[in-house]
């Protein structure tokens, strides 16, 4: 069984980086916990299988497009640990907040809100994003002065 284990788990992870917890929860009903903590144990031990490599993969593909917040959410619900996140985030070499904000907004919006429900939409595109108010309302308040600053 072991070995089933060990083919899924490379299977797995030939696909993309997997976090420990990910790879746990895949592999869950193959077989009994101690069998799946030693597959775990051997993929991490060969470097097959490193969370940080898994969040730094996840990142690469997402962060252009998510607020921090967002960053931070998705990445501690792939099981990885606050400390492990925030190493993460900032060795990623970010945009600020602000910078990400505005190109999103730019590339889904053509124009600042003309009203309070547009403004509404698009305060809530950028929420849904995991960008903090004071950025949304900032970028809304002067969407164009601040490009030109």
């Amino acid at each position: 069984m072991s070995n089933e284990l060990r083919q899924e788990a490379i299977r797995l992870l030939a696909r993309r980086e997997h976090t420990r917890a990910e790879l746990a929860r895949k592999l869950a009903g193959r077989g009994t916990a101690e069998e799946i903590e030693g597959v775990l144990a051997e993929m991490e031990a060969s470097q097959l299988q490193s969370d940080s490599r898994a969040a730094e993969s996840w990142l690469r593909g997402n962060a252009a497009r998510l607020g921090s917040s967002r960053l931070r959410h998705s990445l501690k619900s792939r099981g990885l640990s606050p400390e492990l996140i925030e190493e993460q985030i900032e060795q990623a070499g970010l945009p600020d907040e602000m910078e990400r904000a505005r190109a999103i907004w730019s590339r889904k919006f053509s124009a600042a809100p003309g009203n309070a429900k547009e403004w509404a939409r698009q305060a809530r595109f950028l929420q849904s994003r995991g960008f903090a108010g004071d950025i949304v309302r900032r970028l809304l308040k002067e969407p164009q002065a601040e490009d030109q600053a």
